[in-house]
């Protein structure tokens, strides 16, 4: 029997990740050279591409993954969790992640593409406090700041909500006070 007949029958004809019964392919999981039923598994063309491709993630068709991470194959196992670690920050995958568990071996074949690894070189925020900044949180300024460029100045106390951070530089963070968007230097900021 063919190993693509195998998945189809382990899978009822439906992908593995996300139940998707269209354009389905034997998805071979990274590193794995050798097709068989241990570490290959059915996958929709959609989620394929994904996963090969981080630039094309779209966190919300993974919302899928707090139904086959249960799944009994270690394959499936193994992709969904790199992709909730691939999307961990987005809050409610870190959640599934706390949740999974898989064995040392299992685990081990899902960290081998280095997937849910932190960059090494990755610029990290942080407050006042030494705290970590996300995309997205909430900071208020501990000090009256001077808007350079115009004659505003921002109180402390002034509450600064859905900070960007700056890709290259750990201290400067975006963030609107009133109607202006102004940077910040992280040593004046406290997560809220």
């Amino acid at each position: 029997m063919s190993l693509e007949r195998e998945l189809k029958k382990r899978s009822n004809s439906v992908c593995e990740l996300c139940s998707s019964d269209e354009n389905l392919q034997v998805y071979v999981v990274p590193p794995s050279k050798d097709e068989n039923l241990e570490n290959a598994l059915m996958a929709c063309k959609i989620c394929a591409e994904q996963i090969e491709n981080p630039e094309a993630t779209e966190a919300n068709h993974w919302r899928c993954l707090n139904d086959s991470m249960w799944s009994e194959h270690k394959a499936v196992q193994v992709v969904a969790w790199r992709m909730l670690s691939r999307l961990r920050k987005e809050g409610w995958p870190q959640d599934l992640l706390d949740m999974m568990y898989l064995d040392e071996e299992t685990l081990e074949f899902a960290k081998a593409t280095g997937e849910g690894e932190d960059d090494p070189n990755k610029v990290i925020h942080r407050d006042v406090n030494g705290v970590i900044l996300e995309v997205g949180d909430s900071v208020v300024l501990i000090k009256d700041l001077k808007v350079k460029g115009s004659s505003m100045v921002a109180k402390q106390g002034t509450a600064v909500r859905n900070i960007r951070l700056d890709r290259d530089n750990e201290k400067y963070i975006e963030g609107k006070v009133g109607p202006t968007q102004i940077v910040i230097i992280t040593d004046y900021v406290k997560k809220i």
